[in-house]
């Protein structure tokens, strides 16, 4: 079977498999109610139905798992790793940086998440000394606690689907992967349950235009390193750093940061254009990666 050709009978698989996943664990939490943080369960049924939809579509295509790359990339790998963590913190230090400054949010200082392994920390003196703490906390904690969330997700989109949307010659796959990654996640900001603003349906509109540009940066960090390890990392480093330190030190829902905020989505834009600009991808080009043994470093 002509790649190409395979590659688009393997979407089909995953999309169908995915749609009607996602369909069930949405309804239920829609249906319960309540912020998606009462609902832990049924999200990670939702996060690790990306990965599941994936196998199925590797099984009826009876493919291996060797294009996920599970490997770390070499100098690339650690390149990318950098760069995804400096996103959130760029994106947090800009976004939420402009609005507490100008007043279109307020500053709070933030109650310390909790750390794994019974770890507990004295509050610093001061708001700005203990936001600094929260960071540090979620920094080097909170994104390998999120993993679990995270590698749900990634081993499916950045996995499976955005590999095979350029083996099928889709156009824009990159555009196409974040657009089905942004609507994905629309039902639950719509209903006010997740990173929804003042006004939801404006909120699904940002949102998406923030995780469209997320999904370029994600693509690079994929295409460059032919890894998927930076993709987990960086998922899991922007949860904890922009919902555990920015958000926990903003009071209230705002339109202006946030994940469905106006300046979040800016900056995750002019992100995004400098990162392409400074290292340009060519996708094509770089699938190739994903498939030969790399180089020793």
């Amino acid at each position: 079977m002509e790649s190409s050709v395979k590659a688009r009978s393997g979407l089909g698989v995953f999309f169908a498999v995915l749609i009607a996943g996602s369909a069930y664990f949405e309804h239920r939490i829609l249906v319960l109610g309540g912020s998606i943080q009462h609902h832990l369960g049924l999200i990670g049924g939702l996060v690790w139905w990306v990965t599941v939809s994936s196998i199925v579509a590797r099984l009826a295509l009876r493919e291996g798992i060797r294009d996920v790359s599970f490997r770390w990339g070499g100098t690339a790998g650690t390149r990318a790793v950098a760069v995804a963590t400096a996103m959130p913190l760029f994106v947090g230090f800009a976004a939420y940086g402009i609005a507490w400054s100008t007043g279109l949010a307020s500053f709070q200082a933030p109650v310390l998440p909790g750390a794994p392994f019974g770890m507990h920390f004295a509050p610093a003196h001061g708001a700005s000394m203990r936001f600094f703490q929260s960071l540090g906390i979620m920094l080097l904690f909170g994104a390998l606690q999120d993993f679990k969330y995270a590698a749900g997700e990634e081993i499916g989109w950045r996995g499976y689907m955005l590999t095979r949307l350029v083996d099928a010659k889709i156009p824009a796959p990159i555009l196409i992967s974040g657009l089905v990654w942004g609507l994905w996640h629309a039902p639950l900001i719509v209903s006010g349950q997740y990173a929804s603003g003042p006004h939801p349906f404006l909120s699904v509109c940002l949102f998406i235009v923030g995780i469209v540009a997320a999904g370029y940066v994600f693509a690079w960090l994929r295409l460059s390193s032919g890894s998927i390890w930076p993709c987990i990392w960086a998922h899991g480093a922007w949860n904890a750093i922009i919902q555990g330190a920015f958000d926990r030190s903003t009071a209230g829902p705002s339109l202006w940061v946030g994940e469905s905020g106006v300046l979040t989505a800016s900056m995750l834009v002019l992100f995004a254009v400098v990162l392409y600009k400074l290292w340009p991808v060519t996708q094509c080009a770089s699938m190739s990666r994903l498939f030969k043994p790399l180089p020793q470093q």
